[in-house]
């Protein structure tokens, strides 16, 4: 279990029977976020407002969710579980949560009529904890990844998280990895992917000949990061550390960004400790890759898609 942002709570809500699930972090009051939209194929919720030109300023919680389009339903027990607790934009009338969301395909493995819907998502809030679980849990336990050669050889993707300090200043990262690519170590070696039945990695004996076959899994894929901070930045600053993030898919993922993949990367400050933007970014960015990578380290196989646990 990695620790969160003090301030920041995460929470699972996790159906293996089903092979889907959703994950929400819910931030402290005053966050400031932004977002970065580099695939082809993304599904999400509210995603405008986190635009720099924006009049919104603050958000109350994210939500990564699997089951396509169907699992934003998800987002509505999250807002339900936010009134609750007085959290949302006040208005004369009303608190009104803001909850930007993304989501993930996982139709394709388990059950396709079965997916995240508000008791999910007010269930992940009640699960929040200063703690994150990984690998087959929340959003990432239908997540697969290595699907640029077809189903027959994909492995299991996950959740995968991180937690850096430099001084006061912390800096973590949520992953659900669920690409077309590979998943790459620090040597540069393919840590899971495409697979053989002999075990050996099919990228091994020639990426682009095998990509070129035409063989993706098409608009089954993305990967979601969510980069949090403790630290003092304005919403132009926290767009660009979610674009860093993008760095660190790149980092980590071979290919990344493709036509099949709806990659999104998030990024929240709350505002308690004054740092620089680079620093935050590169930190971002570094625990993006490493928490790509404890997310396929951390996957078990799951209905007959392997894992590497």
């Amino acid at each position: 279990m990695i620790q969160t942002v003090t301030g920041f709570t995460v929470g699972h809500w996790t159906d293996t029977v089903n092979c889907t699930g959703c994950t929400v972090v819910l931030c402290p009051p005053a966050t400031v976020a932004s977002c970065d939209v580099r695939g082809s194929s993304p599904g999400s919720r509210e995603l405008a407002l986190l635009a720099p030109e924006k009049t919104m300023q603050e958000i109350d919680a994210i939500l990564l969710t699997g089951g396509s389009a169907f699992g934003l339903a998800a987002a509505d027990g999250v807002m339900k579980f936010l009134e609750e607790h007085n959290r949302g934009y006040a208005t004369p009338w009303a608190r009104v949560p803001i909850v930007p969301a993304a989501v993930v395909f996982d139709l394709n493995l388990g059950s396709s009529t079965v997916r995240p819907d508000a008791h999910a998502g007010y269930q992940a809030c009640e699960n929040a904890s200063t703690t994150i679980l990984c690998g087959n849990v929340g959003a990432g336990t239908g997540a697969t990844i290595g699907k640029w050669a077809g189903h027959e050889t994909w492995m299991k993707g996950g959740v995968g998280a991180a937690l850096s300090r430099e001084g006061d200043l912390q800096v973590g990262v949520i992953a659900v990895v669920n690409a077309v690519g590979d998943v790459i170590d620090g040597r540069g070696e393919i840590l899971a992917g495409a697979r053989a039945n002999d075990g050996t990695f099919l990228a091994t004996r020639g990426r682009f000949r095998t990509l070129a076959r035409n063989r993706v899994i098409p608009d089954t894929n993305t990967t979601l990061v969510m980069i949090m901070t403790n630290a003092r930045l304005t919403k132009v600053e926290v767009l660009r550390v979610a674009q860093c993030a993008h760095d660190g898919m790149a980092r980590a993922i071979i290919p990344v960004h493709t036509s099949y993949d709806g990659d999104i990367a998030f990024a929240a400050a709350s505002g308690l400790v004054k740092a620089s933007v680079d620093l935050v970014a590169e930190m971002g960015a570094a625990l993006t890759v490493e928490s790509i990578r404890i997310a396929v380290r951390s996957a078990e196989s799951l209905h007959g898609v392997r894992g590497l646990m």
